[in-house]
């Protein structure tokens, strides 16, 4: 019941960073937003950020400290064979035993950072999810018009997971790498600073080899992830049309569009692979030569008194250790613009525009009893809508609606019908005008409460996992067990229940298909039945159910109007002649008002329904 006059445009796509959108548009913005939204926890991070700190120096100074004890055995070697003296081995195991508490302090340290971390964006991530979560509650309709589903539940699930794995991540890394860096350079520099200058020449040759692969790769791997997402699409496009498939016998069609896209997807998937695992090799390359000069240039140094043997030794596991942390350093910018772009969705969302805010001083509907005071009379004076501000739909409609009428709104599809429901359940704002319940606005009640007047049973059924019982007590969770059954026997439910194996303790599967469409619809009635409103919205749902369930369901609706206001929206004219009154809506206008049979003797737009409808069941 949409169309480009009455609802508003969808959006489709999930992205997010898994989608293939891997920076964020204001990167800067939103790193500074997510530091500020961290504010809570800086000093659980400045801790780490010490322990880091102190755990990275004590692991820089270790090799050094390691090639002490290679000098003191080459010395005592070299003594041992002159006859001039002994190995040492006091010192050295003072030596060993000292590194070995500091590698296991640094150790420590380690684990506890990653522990506090862990705690850290896990906390963030369950508050951002708690944040989503309240916030979906109080977003107004027209943005989940405007946004798809998968959009959304793309910001809650991979986005606050992409955010948290990578914060883990990268807070730690970024800490580290640098004072890695530094500390290692430093160390590097105070050994010799010739063979610093050697070491040091072979890294801007791997960058430069790395830039060149990815420049070339990266064309591979955006067309493996175009590619990656059209299997995707052409898999759950399979299993959710597969009976539409083998009903049109196309499974061979299908099977053989799938190999293309996977034929395609393998082939740039291999390039691309190929060339992610030719850097590392070239690396090692360029790093290999390095510690072969590096090595030739120490033995020169040592030969010439100006280093010791021990130095060499510790000076190769600085160079070994010193292209790691550069890497690391690389590898979280990439993970920081997944971050940002992850939270920069997740802000989005959280700083959408909300639902105008209750009134402070809002009209109680209860009394003191709890039980609502309202009778269901409703009044709509000049109300103006559109969509869009400059596309008004609605034009300066009134009507009084005495409580217990039951009003059809019948039009073709895409006519708007929907539109007048949102309207009075204030899923919408009006751009002007007033609707009134008992004389009282709608704006000025609570929509906890101006909702819990109504009940809705909608052509779409919507069922939960769980019991039958669980699933009818939606409509009142407070209700008993007794109250639940009262209200199935009064939506002719009761006896279908009671066919089921375990009666009300059935349980309904995920997608509700273990029981039939029609059986649907009758257990969407009888929750209606156990809320009790005051006002009632129907959407006929019986075109897709054979007759006996059809009648069944007429029934219930019948019943569950007695003495509500209704309002109803009608396919077929057949099954609202004896409305009270009838809204005929055509391209989001109402063009015409009364009951069945004014509207027949007027011979106006509702007559050419009705007699096309006649015509389509006579032939």
């Amino acid at each position: 019941m949409s169309n480009k006059h009455t609802q508003p445009p969808q959006m489709h796509g999930h992205g997010g960073p898994r989608g293939g959108q891997v920076k964020a548009k204001d990167f800067k913005g939103t790193m500074k937003e997510l530091i500020a939204y961290l504010k809570p926890y800086y000093a659980k991070i400045i801790f780490v950020f010490s322990l880091a700190v102190v755990a990275t120096i004590f692991m820089i100074i270790g090799p050094k400290i390691l090639g002490n004890a290679t000098t003191t055995l080459a010395e005592g070697f070299v003594a041992k064979v002159q006859g001039k003296g002994d190995i040492d081995f006091l010192k050295i195991g003072r030596i060993l035993l000292f590194l070995l508490v500091l590698y296991g302090i640094s150790s420590l340290f380690s684990f506890l950072q990653q522990f506090i971390m862990s705690g850290v964006t896990q906390k963030v991530a369950y508050q951002l999810r708690k944040q989503i979560a309240n916030k979906m509650n109080r977003l107004p309709i027209r943005y989940f018009d405007e946004h798809s589903y998968g959009d959304i539940l793309s910001r809650v699930s991979n986005d606050v997971d992409t955010l948290s794995q990578s914060l883990s991540q990268s807070l730690n890394t970024i800490v580290s790498s640098i004072i890695q860096v530094g500390g290692i350079l430093l160390m590097m520099i105070t050994i010799s600073w010739q063979m610093t200058i050697i070491a040091l020449i072979s890294i801007p040759c791997s960058m430069f080899v790395v830039m060149k692969v990815v420049a070339y790769s990266q064309k591979y791997y955006r067309k493996q992830q175009r590619l990656l997402g059209a299997v995707n699409g052409h898999i759950e496009e399979s299993f959710s049309g597969h009976v539409v498939i083998k009903a049109f016998n196309q499974e061979t069609k299908m099977i053989q569009s799938f190999q293309t896209y996977n034929d395609e997807l393998h082939q740039v998937a291999w390039k691309s692979q190929f060339l992610s695992g030719l850097m590392q090799p070239l690396i090692m390359f360029i790093g290999n030569i390095g510690y072969v000069l590096v090595c030739l240039l120490g033995g020169y140094l040592t030969i010439r008194n100006q280093i010791q043997i021990g130095d060499i030794q510790a000076f190769i596991q600085y160079m070994r250790s010193f292209n790691q942390p550069i890497m690391q350093m690389g590898e979280v910018m990439n993970l920081l613009q997944s971050t940002a772009a992850a939270a920069e969705r997740v802000f989005e969302f959280l700083q959408e525009e909300e639902e105008v805010a209750d009134k402070a001083q809002a009209v109680s509907i209860y009394r003191e009893d709890g039980s609502c005071k309202l009778a269901g009379q409703v009044t709509f004076e000049n109300v103006c809508f559109g969509y869009k501000e400059d596309k008004i739909i609605i034009n300066n409609f009134s009507m009084y609606i005495k409580e217990g009428t039951k009003v059809a709104i019948v039009g073709p599809t895409g006519a708007g019908k929907t539109t007048i429901i949102k309207l009075l359940m204030r899923f919408y704002e009006l751009n002007k005008g007033a609707i009134y319940i008992d004389g009282i606005n709608i704006c000025d009640l609570k929509r906890h409460d101006l909702r819990s007047m109504f009940a809705m049973v909608l052509q779409d059924t919507w069922l939960f996992q769980g019991s039958v019982m669980e699933n009818l007590r939606y409509g009142k969770l407070d209700a008993s067990d007794e109250e639940v059954k009262k209200a199935a026997e009064a939506a002719y439910v009761d006896h279908f229940i009671q066919t089921l194996e375990q009666g009300y303790d059935t349980q309904l599967n995920e997608e509700s298909d273990n029981i039939s469409q029609g059986q649907k619809q009758l257990l969407t009635i009888a929750r209606a039945f156990l809320a009790d409103p005051k006002i009632l919205i129907l959407d006929e749902a019986t075109s897709s159910v054979d007759t006996r369930t059809e009648v069944l369901i007429q029934k219930g609706m019948e019943k569950l109007m007695e003495g509500r206001t209704s309002f109803v929206i009608a396919h077929r004219l057949s099954t609202i002649q004896d409305a009270d009154v009838i809204l005929v809506m055509k391209e989001g206008n109402i063009v015409e008002v009364g009951n069945h049979e004014q509207l027949i003797q007027q011979q106006g737009f509702y007559y050419q329904l009705y007699q096309s409808q006649f015509d389509d069941a006579q032939g």
